[in-house]
């Protein structure tokens, strides 16, 4: 009798085991934070948020509009360096963002228009971030063109 007992028990063990192995050691996909839109998210770039981050570029890549949402959720008014590219072809912007504001760049506001940008739609664009002297990773910030209708308005 206890021998059934004790060989059941193993059976049930090892049934659960058997099925519940593969979630213990796999990585949840629910767990994983990315950027559910065309753009990127910037960690770590100080008191101002950088969200969504893009370039619409014009079909040579000479010039685009710099797309994303600039978050604020001080009580004080910040400005945000931004540095795309590296070498010759870096570009350097500022942009000051009110006290508990959001910034939608190319969306309610102005897209922040980048001469000389080099960079063909489908490639990436290296990108700093900072404000207050805190900085965040170089990040790769997506080019992309015109070709879905929302993005069409935002073409220089």
């Amino acid at each position: 009798m206890k021998s059934r007992l004790i060989a059941s028990l193993a059976v049930g063990a090892a049934l659960v085991v058997t099925t519940t192995g593969c979630s213990m050691i796999a990585p949840q996909a629910t767990t994983i934070q990315y950027a559910a839109a065309e753009g990127v998210n910037v960690p770590d770039s100080g008191p101002i948020e950088v969200r969504n981050a893009f370039i619409v570029a014009t079909d040579d890549g000479s010039e685009g509009n710099f797309i994303a949402a600039l978050i604020n959720d001080t009580d004080l008014s910040h400005t945000l360096s931004i540095q795309l590219g590296e070498g010759a072809t870096k570009i350097t912007e500022t942009v000051r963002v009110p006290a508990r504001t959001t910034l939608s760049l190319g969306a309610d506001d102005e897209p922040l228009l980048l001469t000389d940008l080099d960079a063909l739609p489908g490639t990436v664009v290296l990108g700093y971030f900072e404000s207050d002297g805190t900085g965040s990773p170089i990040v790769d910030v997506p080019v992309l063109d015109g070709e879905l209708d929302y993005l069409a308005p935002l073409v220089p």
